[in-house]
């Protein structure tokens, strides 16, 4: 009986020497971070290289390093295809160590590597992609939605635009997840208001020739012609629906993925009047104004709304890991989802349980080039919601998490 009451203590000690132990070894290695998203194509201006250079903008503010390593970042582009993706993310979880991925801007890719990071147990924090079913039926305990997403755009674009009253809508819809899901949300949201949908045309991702879709647009005699597409795609769109004389017959053209970049590039007299959805923009305070001047000294050009969000999301995931002081998941995700988020645009936010930042949202127009006051006065923000009114509400989402 002595020998069994002396190897408790013993034994006790032993088991905490492991465990200790075992954080140490884990701690050992490097944190490593990557990000996977658009680097070369369609939507690169807006996210692309800039993502990066935001995610080493929120490297910099954790110091460079943690548990007396680098902090490493590795990034790679998905080429919009769920299949390189997922190969991406696999070797990066398996063979190089990588603890969470961030951006990805594409619904497709991200559903296939938010199903591998819940199957090797690491982390997905998705910038902003549109389908609903990411935080929705396909949710996961390892996925994130930081920024914008299908629902909350259409929720705000449709309801600003037709400033709360019953409209005509067509929609030209990029041919893929993301479009098919704003397009559905959308038409049920006009649907309800007592608007009517006039139809929709589809276009390919990278089109450089939108007029059959812009005439079918015109002749359906709708009063809103939205457009579901972003990037070089919304571009091209916009400069040839100008060409067309759309917004000087009545009708109005309505991008839902207009960003302060695309704003910028395209200029105040070819946009102006359009909505933009946001959660970030530079010239909205002197925090969010500094930033885009720290940006743009790094990168050369002012930073997008995806770009701010991959900035926030890293930095807040870095917290966690320093906060949990390992990078073991469970204790990451524990950190990270019960500790509100903080940083130059984001106040008090909390993840919800289906993976949603429930963040504040803008819904914004673009200024006329006669009311603004400088380079970068491009916008007026009309109104801000809580994410709590903008995001889809607990008890309409399909989020197996959300029902326990």
């Amino acid at each position: 009986m002595k020998m069994v009451r002396g190897l408790a203590p013993a034994l006790a000690g032993l088991l905490a020497s492991i465990a200790v132990a075992g954080s140490a070894a884990a701690q050992d290695k490097p944190v490593k971070i990557g990000v996977l998203n658009d680097q070369a194509s369609v939507y690169s201006s807006i996210t692309g290289p800039g993502s990066v250079a935001a995610a080493r903008l929120a490297i910099e503010d954790m110091g460079g390093s943690m548990f007396g390593k680098p902090i490493e970042l590795v990034h790679a582009d998905h080429g919009h295809k769920p299949d390189v993706g997922s190969t991406i993310a696999r070797r990066w979880f398996d063979v190089e160590g990588v603890g969470a991925i961030f951006d990805i801007y594409s619904s497709g890719v991200s559903l296939a590597v938010q199903g591998i990071a819940e199957q090797k147990n690491k982390i997905l924090v998705v910038s902003m992609a549109s389908s609903r079913d990411i935080s929705g039926k396909s949710c996961s305990p390892n996925g994130m939605q930081w920024g914008n997403d299908g629902y909350e755009v259409a929720n705000l674009t449709v309801k600003g635009a037709s400033d709360g009253k019953p409209a005509s809508w067509y929609f030209i819809t990029v041919d893929y997840t993301a479009g098919h899901s704003i397009e559905k949300d959308a038409r049920a949201m006009i649907e309800a208001a007592g608007g009517k949908f006039m139809g929709a045309a589809r276009f390919p991702l990278n089109t450089l020739d939108f007029s059959s879709f812009l005439l079918q647009a015109q002749s359906s005699g709708a009063k809103n012609i939205g457009f579901i597409g972003g990037g070089a795609d919304m571009s091209n769109a916009v400069k040839q629906a100008a060409e067309f004389g759309v917004g000087r017959t009545g009708q109005r053209f309505v991008p839902f993925s207009l960003t302060t970049v695309d704003v910028e590039a395209l200029g105040n007299a070819a946009t102006q009047g359009m909505p933009l959805v946001l959660s970030y923009y530079w010239d909205e305070n002197d925090k969010t104004k500094a930033w885009a001047e720290r940006f743009k000294k790094a990168f050369g050009k002012m930073p997008s709304d995806p770009q701010a969000n991959v900035y926030s999301a890293v930095l807040h995931y870095l917290k966690s890991v320093k906060a949990a002081g390992t990078t073991d998941t469970d204790a990451v995700l524990a950190k990270m989802k019960g500790t509100p988020v903080e940083d130059f645009f984001t106040s008090g936010a909390r993840i919800r349980a289906d993976g949603r930042l429930m963040r504040d949202i803008y819904y914004a127009e673009v200024k006329k080039p006669d009311a603004m006051k400088g380079k970068t006065d491009l916008i007026t923000l009309v109104r801000k919601m809580p994410g709590s009114e903008a995001f889809i509400p607990a008890a309409d989402s399909d989020c197996k998490l959300l029902k326990n």
